[in-house]
């Protein structure tokens, strides 16, 4: 069976927002391909006293409307069509919330759980200093991804540091906020994409506080979207699921005793007083609002039939394929696409070079603020799309994003 090419897939996305807009030839083609690749060897000394040489990448896809920006994934089957594909989709996620940074992404191939906190230091500091003269507070701006996290950014920012001669706090952002993090990081990405659910909730005449709500994955989006669902809008979290397993009660789950039962035992299956349901069944559950929030390609055309949720929030990358949108499109289904929905992560990381530029803290109350602002005016954006082209969520998510890159080439005069 062979395996999608991530960085096709994306191409093909932009080929048919490239349609609708009716994009010049060559515009397309400018936008087909990344600006920058940087593919660097970066020797470490193990704590055996050996040399391994892992392989990096930095990938800045489009700076039309700004610094790029986007995350560093150390992970053993990272490889750089992933990473274009991953900075491809940073450039429209930037757009789609109108923050002026374009995308880029990184990547190291390496197995983290394999290394001892010292290997992963010396890695995190060669790695930034390998790529050091084409990344800046006013370039590009990594942040953590996957198998990365606040330390290994704040031994980041101290090597650049370094590199510089001077403090740069704004190198990288999802730091510990003793070194310029920002208030409001940790619960962005659950955060923004409640805020669409509330506005999608809000056209479609849902009232929240009545809905039912399951949640596939309890990890920190899973865990935050449910105790902020519960929290804001009073909803009934009536199902979640990690990779061991589902627990499920339609008189509702406590969020905070989930969290507990999880750090216990290690999954959120057997919570008391709850009954066991799968992945796959928790998907097909007859809610109000269903969030995707692990894993990629779980709603297929196998499945797609069966959802009954009326709105799937993607606070998961990819959870959908092609084929299944198409058919949740044709069922009435409103998906909020993922890109739209997780993108409070960025916005906040967007926050913190701000703040890193005027050397200021500002108040959680400020970020979430300023959040939901954000996080309206792009969901109603794509929403409006979606309506003038008579399109789905997700394509109409793609158009806001690539009218406002190929606007800043026109001002720009590249094209």
């Amino acid at each position: 069976m062979s395996v999608e090419n991530p960085f096709e897939n994306s191409r093909k996305q932009l080929a048919k927002c490239a349609a609708i807009l009716e994009l010049d030839e060559n515009v397309h083609e400018m936008l087909r391909h990344p600006m920058r690749e940087l593919r660097v060897a970066i020797p470490v000394r193990m704590d055996d006293g050996s040399t391994k040489v892992f392989e990096g990448f930095r990938i800045q896809y489009n700076d039309a409307r700004g610094p790029t920006k986007g995350g560093i994934r150390f992970h053993p089957e990272e490889d750089i069509d992933t990473v274009r594909a991953l900075a491809a989709w940073m450039t429209w996620k930037c757009a789609v919330v109108d923050i002026p940074l374009g995308g880029g992404k990184g990547g190291v191939v390496c197995n983290p759980k394999e290394m001892s906190e010292t290997e992963i230091e010396r890695l995190s500091r060669q790695y930034i200093s390998s790529i050091s003269h084409i990344v800046g507070p006013r370039m590009d701006i990594p942040a953590p991804d996957v198998y990365t996290n606040p330390k290994i950014m704040g031994w980041m920012m101290d090597e650049y540091s370094k590199i510089c001669g001077m403090n740069q706090p704004g190198i990288v952002t999802g730091k510990p906020i003793t070194v310029g993090g920002s208030l409001g990081r940790g619960d962005a990405t659950a955060r923004g994409g409640l805020y669409t659910i509330r506005e999608a909730a809000q056209k479609l005449g849902i009232d929240l506080s009545k809905s039912r709500i399951a949640i596939q994955g309890y990890g920190n989006a899973g865990y935050y979207a449910a105790k902020l669902a519960k929290e804001m809008f009073g909803s009934k979290i009536v199902a979640i699921s990690d990779s061991r397993g589902g627990a499920m009660n339609m008189d509702g789950i406590d969020p905070e005793i989930a969290r507990q039962h999880k750090m216990d035992t290690g999954s959120v299956a057997n919570i008391p007083n709850t009954v066991p349901v799968s992945n796959e069944d928790l998907l097909e559950l007859d809610v109000e609002v269903l969030i995707p929030a692990a894993l990629e390609h779980v709603i297929t055309e196998k499945n797609a039939y069966k959802v009954q949720a009326k709105i799937v929030a993607e606070l998961a990358n990819g959870p959908t394929t092609p084929a299944a949108d198409e058919i949740l499109h044709e069922r009435g289904i409103h998906i909020i696409p993922d890109f739209l929905c997780n993108a409070g992560g960025v916005t906040v990381s967007y926050f913190e070079m701000v703040q890193n530029f005027y050397m200021y803290h500002w108040s959680e109350l400020r970020v979430h603020t300023r959040l939901d602002r954000k996080m309206k005016d792009a969901y109603n954006a794509v929403y409006d799309a979606a309506e003038k082209y008579d399109i789905d969520m997700r394509t109409a998510a793609y158009v806001v994003a690539i009218e406002r890159v190929v606007t800043a080439m026109k001002d720009r005069g590249w094209i």
